[in-house]
């Protein structure tokens, strides 16, 4: 399933956010957003989950404008997994997966085994099993991202959509949730803080600074020392590793 965002703006008062971007993610592709903080990613990414409704500007998934779907038919193409979680009340992980479960079913529709065998197996990929009837608020941070992730997972989603989907998490855990969500052949958006984890796992990148696309390509020809310069303010050194065969970055020293 492609996403596709054109023209798109977002103002709070009198101050743009972000500014006539477009950006296109075709199906089952890996596409990173990186910049700077501040420069809009958050914003860019609710605009896309119809969480923000942008002030101008197009969103269409498979070229039908995501307006025209209802929440729920939006919540069975598209899975959201923001930084924060925002809880009135407590519950338990198994709980918190089961809600991924919510728009594949009619009003009142009991779950089924299918279900059970679908929420099973997200915490199983995401190495939470063990956690299924604790209080999704006493887990740490990294748990409850990895949690969070499993929800998306039962939620069987043809897009899911990552903002700084490795925040709070330790390298390994980085490492694994990047290479599980790499290996999910579903249509991946996620803002991204690390450029080495970027270019190991994005198939494409969009670069933003102070709300606009500034670069887009291959994290080989967009993550150069002169663009990094520019956009970071950082001094860089930018190999191809010998043995990932990816981009890597070696910084050096603030501008």
């Amino acid at each position: 399933m492609r996403l596709t965002l054109k023209d798109v703006a977002y103002s709070i008062q009198d101050t743009s956010i972000i500014e006539d971007i477009s950006i296109q993610i075709k199906a089952k592709q890996f596409v990173g957003l990186i910049g700077p903080n501040g420069s809009g990613k958050s914003t860019l990414l609710k605009t896309a989950s119809r969480i923000l409704k942008p002030h101008s500007g197009l969103v269409h998934l498979d070229g039908q404008d995501l307006y025209e779907l209802s929440p729920k038919q939006t919540a069975q193409e598209m899975s959201v997994v923001s930084q924060e979680t925002a809880l009135t009340f407590d519950f338990s992980v198994r709980e918190m997966v089961w809600m991924g479960r919510h728009p594949h079913k009619r009003l009142f529709q009991s779950d089924t085994k299918e279900d059970r065998m679908i929420v099973d197996a997200a915490l199983n990929r995401v190495g939470m099993n063990g956690f299924k009837e604790r209080s999704f608020m006493s887990l740490s941070g990294g748990e409850k991202q990895r949690v969070l992730i499993a929800r998306a997972l039962a939620q069987e989603a043809n897009i899911i959509i990552l903002d700084e989907p490795t925040n709070h998490l330790d390298i390994h855990h980085q490492l694994q949730l990047l290479d599980l969500v790499k290996k999910l052949e579903v249509t991946i958006l996620a803002a991204l803080h690390d450029l080495n984890l970027a270019a190991m796992f994005c198939d494409y990148l969009y670069v933003i600074q102070n709300g606009q696309v500034v670069s887009s390509g291959t994290p080989e020809t967009v993550l150069t020392t002169e663009l990094i310069r520019e956009v970071f303010g950082v001094e860089t050194e930018i190999k191809i590793h010998p043995i990932t065969h990816k981009t890597h970055i070696t910084f050096l020293a603030h501008v």
